[in-house]
């Protein structure tokens, strides 16, 4: 409406409107920490990037009112992250990031809780005639190594995961039997190749993280179940083979609570040479990168408790 005597808008009648503060957090994101350990002649190398997001209550007079009293400093968040990577060590993600994690909410008693997340890169070493050099290293190409530790209160939650874990089988995957409409153009097959970009990430029982976890150990054992299940199914979905991947995981290890995947599927279409006078006995094929399906899920085992806490801020997963 506008006042026809100035031409500006008029002002409501209704009741003023008001808003207030929903859930927010802030941290440092990125942190990148590469860690050498040289006590002897054949050094180890950790190399992580780390990001850390704290939350709580008392935060909201530094979103409405500017007064940074309760902020510890992303810059803080950072050194913190280098001080305890020289005095701790690292480890493993999830080792590290619970210390920080207890770290950051016990320091400042005002912080309800924190999400803290890495990616692992991870380095094999180069082998110089036949053996592995002490301190060389090569960039490792099996996926990435995530982690994310939720500080919920007095509960902590520990989610371990791989992101660009690329596979693809040549055969031994179908996909028939879908309804057609008059929009549907694709055609059933009972041999095609199957590929993706696996994301999963597995939430471990609160059980299993205070009795205390090999980490290293269990993320190497989920991703040889996975990747044996990935290759040994005969596929007719890739939705099947998710839940095969996942069940597979659960069964093999009783600390782990819920899967959760994203899988696109790859699609690799057969090119048609017949204009050149050649065959195409599944041989020639042509790799789409859009668009492309988008498969995701979760694998739960029974009589677990819930625990939605566990995904805050963990994008991408139902």
């Amino acid at each position: 409406m506008t006042d026809t005597t100035t031409g500006t808008p008029a002002s409501p009648t209704s009741t003023a409107t008001t808003v207030h503060l929903g859930a927010n957090q802030y941290g440092k994101a990125e942190v990148r920490l590469v860690r050498v350990t040289r006590d002897t002649p054949r050094h180890e190398i950790e190399d992580l990037t780390i990001t850390t997001q704290l939350r709580g209550a008392a935060l909201a007079d530094s979103y409405t009112d500017g007064d940074n009293a309760k902020v510890l400093a992303t810059d803080t968040q950072k050194n913190t992250v280098y001080a305890f990577a020289r005095e701790h060590g690292v480890h493993t993600p999830e080792d590290f990031l619970l210390r920080l994690g207890r770290r950051f909410t016990s320091a400042f008693d005002w912080y309800e809780g924190a999400t803290l997340s890495a990616e692992q890169h991870a380095w094999e070493r180069i082998a110089v005639d036949g053996s592995e050099h002490d301190h060389a290293f090569v960039r490792a190409g099996r996926g990435t190594r995530t982690a994310v530790v939720q500080v919920d209160g007095q509960d902590v939650h520990v989610v371990a995961g791989v992101t660009d874990l690329t596979v693809l089988k040549s055969t031994g995957s179908e996909f028939h039997g879908f309804p057609r409409d008059g929009y549907t153009t694709l055609a059933e097959t009972d041999d095609r190749i199957l590929a993706t970009s696996v994301t999963a990430r597995w939430r471990y029982t609160p059980e299993a993280v205070a009795a205390g976890i090999d980490y290293d150990a269990l993320y190497r054992g989920v991703l040889d179940r996975m990747l044996a299940t990935f290759a040994e199914l005969h596929s007719l979905a890739l939705q099947q083979t998710l839940f095969a991947m996942g069940r597979a995981a659960i069964e093999a290890f009783p600390e782990i609570a819920e899967v959760r995947f994203a899988m696109p599927n790859k699609h690799h279409f057969l090119v048609d040479l017949a204009p050149f006078g050649l065959d195409n006995p599944g041989e020639v094929f042509f790799a789409a990168d859009r668009p492309y399906g988008l498969i995701a899920g979760t694998v739960v085992r029974d009589g677990v408790a819930e625990a939605p806490a566990a995904w805050t801020a963990v994008p991408g997963f139902v």
